[in-house]
């Protein structure tokens, strides 16, 4: 990729704003935090701000709380003035949630660093690469071509971070030869894998591993045994007193039954439903989001249906999943 423009900017401005999407996984709190680093070598000043909160099991890559929740009133100025705003591991500007007006409305030059295909037209500048493993992989690639920036363990372990998770543990088909190349890298400065390992996977609260005991006494399959699909209640969350954020990850044991192509998870949210849609092969799992106002990546995707009735879409979305199972819609 092309980071001359990129330099361009940088050079000739001083102040700059990251942010990344709502409830803000690895990838987007690693590229974040990887960038800022970089930023600081350049003598930049810098705030990463995000709508949500950091999840638990990330905060380790935050050690110096850089990472600030948005606050309208200590916030909007400061997004609305920044010379250069930086959006990560997102490409449509709703993502941003309640940050999405201040940052619509600044004047400064926005760039959008991504890996998510059907981008919207909301920044000057857009460094998108659907091909690449994570947003953090092109954090990497913009850090490795400067002849101003050196790597250095925190770049590395939030780079890192951002890469193992967007890989499955390096399982998915986008883990490729240049992946273990850059993680050797990383290595190389000082990251520990079994470290970052245990911090994001095994460091869960009691409550999380209650929940997922639910979820998966909720699983289902349909007629054909090809779609598995779990449904989480406000109810198992208030039992057993998980986070939302505790979710994420629980849609991929869908895939572990047998020959099951579609995994499917329904959350019961306050103001309506999520799903988190992931597929196997070339099965486009993103293009059923799609006709559910979502969207992502070839095998993994996901929507929030606002003012939307769990029992109104599951069949719905079960039923219109099955035209997919033959591969390529």
């Amino acid at each position: 990729m092309d980071f001359s423009e990129l330099n361009k900017v940088i050079d000739e401005n001083n102040t700059f704003l990251i942010t990344a999407h709502v409830n803000p996984d690895a990838d987007a709190i690693g590229s974040e935090l990887a960038l800022y680093y970089a930023l600081k070598e350049l003598k930049k000043e810098v705030r990463v701000i995000n709508h949500s909160e950091t999840p638990y099991n990330l905060e380790f890559l935050d050690e110096d709380n850089i990472v600030e929740k948005f606050d309208h009133e200590k916030h909007a100025k400061v997004i609305e003035q920044s010379e250069v705003l930086f959006a990560l591991d997102l490409n449509q500007s709703n993502r941003l949630v309640s940050m999405e007006k201040h940052f619509l409305a600044s004047s400064g030059i926005k760039i959008c660093i991504d890996h998510h295909p059907d981008k919207g037209e909301f920044a000057d500048h857009f460094l998108i690469d659907t091909d690449v493993s994570a947003t953090g992989q092109l954090i990497y690639d913009f850090i490795a071509q400067s002849q101003e920036i050196k790597l250095n363990y925190n770049m590395a372990l939030n780079i890192y971070a951002a890469i193992i998770t967007d890989t499955g543990a390096f399982k998915y088909d986008r883990t490729t030869p240049r992946v273990h190349y850059i993680a050797a890298d990383l290595l190389e400065h000082g990251v520990e894998p079994s470290y970052v390992f245990d911090q994001i996977y095994d460091q869960s609260p009691i409550g999380k591993i209650k929940l997922l005991g639910f979820a998966l006494g909720t699983m289902r399959l349909n007629k054909s045994s090809e779609i598995a699909y779990m449904t989480i209640t406000r109810e198992m969350l208030e039992k057993t007193g998980a986070l939302e954020s505790d979710v994420d990850g629980f849609v991929n044991y869908c895939l572990a039954v047998e020959n099951v192509k579609i995994g499917l998870l329904f959350f019961e949210l306050k103001d309506g439903i999520k799903v988190s849609f992931r597929s196997k092969g070339k099965i486009p799992i993103n293009k059923l989001a799609a006709e559910f106002k979502g969207g992502g990546h070839l095998n993994a995707a996901g929507t929030r249906l606002f003012n939307a009735d769990l029992n109104d879409y599951q069949k719905q979305i079960v039923n219109a999943a099955e035209k997919y199972l033959g591969g390529e819609n």
